[in-house]
């Protein structure tokens, strides 16, 4: 029996990163600003949860050479719900966890005029995208 309120939500995102310390560096602080908690923990991985929706980075051993590019077919970002107010703060406080703010020339609007956004990239190339309703 399937539950319809959960049907086609969001389970969990994994991410298959180069340097585990340096993803719980990043990922650990940003996903711990955005109020999840660690979920899980071991040797080669770590996830933080909120709500029904996890997000993991794991060092797997079955990891093909080369870097992670956003601009590469497969995943270009991951974006999450936050006021403007965090938003400002994240940003600020972004480059002493290995984040850094994209199009910072046009930030909080390289959206577009209507939007309040910002863009991170991490030292690992993975982008996380903060957006106010």
């Amino acid at each position: 029996m399937s539950d319809q309120a959960t049907t086609g939500t969001l389970h969990h995102v994994e991410l298959w990163v180069p340097d585990l310390d340096r993803a719980i560096t990043s990922w650990g602080w940003l996903l711990g600003a955005l109020g999840y908690t660690e979920f899980q923990s071991w040797p080669a991985g770590r996830s933080w949860r909120r709500g029904a929706t996890y997000v993991v980075v794991e060092q797997s051993k079955a990891m093909s050479p080369g870097g992670h590019d956003r601009l590469r077919p497969g995943l270009n970002h991951l974006a999450f719900h936050a006021d403007r107010q965090t938003i400002d703060a994240l940003v600020d406080e972004a480059p002493k966890h290995g984040w850094a703010l994209l199009f910072p020339d046009r930030h909080p609007h390289a959206g577009g005029p209507d939007t309040y956004a910002a863009y991170l990239a991490n030292e690992d190339g993975f982008e996380a995208e903060l957006v106010a309703p």
